[in-house]
């Protein structure tokens, strides 16, 4: 019987994070405990695909039984005792229409917390997140951070004052777009976008003669090239569970600005120009402070680089592997 089933979403080109994470430290575990891997057959969240899931997953046999993420209610299809579930954020929380917003806090958040064995999270915002939400005993709720997928390796290049390269690396509306681009207005910059825009985003950028190019459905390579071919990093994020362009960004040696709200700026450290992201002024005055101040962006991206070595995979594989080893010892 496997020991361990990492339990993932049905794949998706367009959404792979979560399934960057646990790939990158899969080489670090598989030499420790029998790990395999399965993907749901359904994607969506409707009634129909949520209970075709669940039947598909009680057949998997393990001893230990993670739940990687977003499909919480996977959990109900294992014994209790046997199963982890990693919550990378509560954003669902945020949807817009009451009656949604509570089906996810019970089928996504609150029930699925009480019945498991062990919750993990990414940062200890999340963590705080979820004890509000559901009142979990914080001994149940074990902190484990994002690896830093080793892909990501240091990659010199001169910085362009004249006319920088920004990335901005997502555009749901959480990842304040919008904001950013008005703040960019009349600056010499071009902005590279990761991500599909909206109607609504084209229109702005083009009002505001943003100059910008845009790719979306990218792998792995092509996103490390935009981060190498980058002079600094805007990741003026309003909300986020953990924040990987942060960790990606310093480990390839790109001049971060990030937001001064939790939990970039601890995954940041010091490694960053933290800026308000609700305040237009601030994200274009942190822009302007990057590009200009050679001994300020010179010290935030040196600041970076020793602060990446925080998230090595090994590191977090071992996390892991102590949970792991604590399930199986009780069962």
């Amino acid at each position: 019987m496997t020991e361990v089933l990492q339990v993932f979403r049905k794949n998706d080109k367009d959404f792979y994070s979560l399934e960057n994470v646990f790939s990158t430290i899969r080489p670090y575990l598989d030499s420790r405990v029998e790990v395999n891997k399965y993907n749901v057959p359904e994607r969506k969240a409707n009634l129909g695909a949520i209970c075709k899931n669940l039947f598909n997953l009680r057949k998997q046999k393990a001893k230990v039984f993670h739940i990687t993420g977003d499909i919480h209610y996977s959990v109900f299809a294992f014994p209790r005792a046997k199963t982890i579930l990693t919550i990378h954020d509560c954003v669902f929380l945020k949807n817009p229409s009451p009656i949604k917003r509570w089906i996810f806090k019970k089928i996504w958040l609150q029930w699925p917390v009480r019945y498991s064995r062990f919750i993990t999270t990414i940062s200890e915002a999340s963590r705080r997140d979820i004890m509000v939400h559901t009142n979990c005993d914080e001994k149940k709720i074990i902190v484990i951070p994002d690896p830093l997928n080793e892909h990501f390796a240091y990659a010199e290049k001169p910085f362009n004052k004249i006319k920088p390269v920004i990335l901005q690396v997502g555009t749901w509306p959480n990842k304040n777009l919008e904001r950013v681009a008005v703040a960019l207005e009349g600056l010499s910059c071009h902005l590279s976008i990761i991500g599909k825009l909206s109607q609504d985003q084209k229109e702005l950028l083009q009002q505001r003669k943003i100059e910008y190019t845009n790719r979306f459905q990218i792998t792995e390579t092509e996103l490390i090239n935009e981060y190498k071919a980058c002079d600094l990093v805007l990741f003026a994020t309003t909300f986020e569970g953990f924040g990987l362009p942060v960790i990606e960004a310093q480990s390839i040696g790109r001049a971060l600005i990030t937001s001064n709200l939790s939990p970039m700026k601890e995954v940041a450290g010091k490694g960053a120009c933290l800026v308000d992201p609700y305040q237009i002024s601030g994200i274009r005055e942190g822009v302007n402070k990057v590009i200009e101040d050679d001994a300020f962006r010179d010290q935030i991206i040196r600041d970076g680089r020793e602060n990446v070595k925080r998230y090595n995979p090994e590191r977090v594989a071992a996390q892991y592997l102590s949970l792991y080893n604590q399930i199986l010892s009780e069962n």
